[in-house]
């Protein structure tokens, strides 16, 4: 089983700091897991910006998540890709990066969290719970009982499959999205729009862990 981190931050494209200064802050803070999230930059940019978010990443310990580009798997130092297609055939993801990489996928149906356990996704990112600025899309919101019944459905099912609860969260949230039985929480905006990125991020990751029911 690999190693999931129960909160995890998620970098964005923002006016007032870059991607590697988001970075830079979140360790600070104590990140555990960072999700590179860049859909606007060319693979030579995007390669710029991950060594040097790598570098970080290691002095800290913490784990590099990348939002999609799976084509630059072993030109960087990855952990992970986070897929947020939701008809990406895992499958072929799995064979394509082989088994030491995390794989992680985006869900909003129970529908989707099924297929993406069953064909070796490592965690998925549920949602969303609140409208979002950071991914703005069409997806039905997934309220405090959508979370709690595909919860129990997949305990019913025996599925083992971690799912975090991403979209619109904020601090005053996540007790209750804990309470459902999710795995833990992502979010973006609720930690890079605060007025104090680094205390915003751990009031998160404390309550994220005390409110942990699994």
């Amino acid at each position: 089983m690999k190693y999931i981190e129960k909160f995890q931050y998620i970098t964005h494209d923002i006016p007032h700091l870059s991607h590697i200064e988001q970075v830079q802050l979140a360790c600070e803070a104590g990140a555990k897991w960072i999700q590179y999230r860049c859909l606007s930059k060319t693979d030579e940019e995007l390669l710029q910006d991950i060594n040097a978010i790598a570098e970080i990443c290691d002095d800290w310990g913490t784990t590099l998540i990348v939002t999609d580009h799976v084509h630059l798997n072993g030109k960087a130092d990855i952990q992970g890709f986070h897929i947020e297609d939701m008809d990406a055939d895992f499958i072929a993801l799995r064979k394509l990066v082989g088994n030491d990489i995390t794989l992680g996928g985006s869900a909003n149906t129970l529908k989707n969290l099924i297929r993406l356990a069953s064909e070796g996704a490592d965690y998925a990112g549920f949602g969303p719970y609140a409208v979002t600025e950071t991914k703005p899309n069409d997806y039905p919101l997934l309220d405090l009982e959508g979370y709690q019944q595909a919860i129990r459905e997949l305990e019913e099912k025996g599925i083992d499959l971690p799912v975090l609860a991403v979209g619109g969260v904020k601090i005053y949230n996540v007790e209750a999205l804990m309470q459902t039985g999710v795995y833990g929480i992502a979010v973006s905006g609720a930690v890079n729009f605060a007025d104090d990125f680094i205390e915003a991020y751990q009031d998160f990751y404390s309550l994220v862990k005390e409110s942990a029911v699994n």
